[in-house]
């Protein structure tokens, strides 16, 4: 009985290889800052240095974090664009307390700001190397369905409307 001369290899290509454990690094860094970010916004404001004695309603700024946690984990690349623009409204306000309070209060708030950095990397990373990963076939799929976008639009607008 011969045997095939060419089969499809199993192995995914070097370039995937060698970018498929940074891709998950950054995810699981990605996940791991948000997750740090909502448990020290909650223990600030409710135990650590809370605005008032008893714990402040200002714990209920770590909500908007809960929002993106599932599409994170469901590794949704939409979501990493997305947060990378939203953790700066929580950099802004570390970076103000970092530079306005003192003692426990200014500490929780550069603690906020590393996070923040962090957060940022890692979904600007993660989604560059996946961007990169997905290659020029993805780039040229993208072009293709945004110049078919723009035809039907065109055609659509040139197109004598219907009494």
């Amino acid at each position: 009985m011969p045997l095939p001369t060419s089969s499809p290899s199993p192995m995914p290509s070097t370039e995937s290889s060698g970018t498929a454990p940074a891709v998950h690094l950054t995810r699981w860094l990605a996940v791991g800052s948000l997750l740090g970010l909502i448990v020290l916004g909650l223990a600030w404001e409710l135990w650590l240095a809370p605005l008032r004695d008893g714990g402040s309603w200002w714990a209920l700024k770590v909500l908007p974090l809960a929002v993106p946690l599932a599409g994170l984990l469901k590794n949704r690349m939409y979501t990493y664009r997305w947060v990378s623009l939203l953790v700066w409204l929580y950099f802004t306000e570390g970076a103000v307390r970092a530079s306005s309070e003192s003692g426990l209060s200014a500490l929780l708030a550069l603690l906020q700001v590393l996070l923040c950095v962090l957060l940022f990397t890692a979904c600007a990373l993660h989604v560059r190397m996946r961007l990169r990963a997905a290659g020029k076939e993805a780039v040229a799929a993208d072009v293709a369905s945004a110049t078919a976008a723009a035809q039907n639009a065109a055609s659509a607008s040139s197109s004598p409307a219907s009494p």
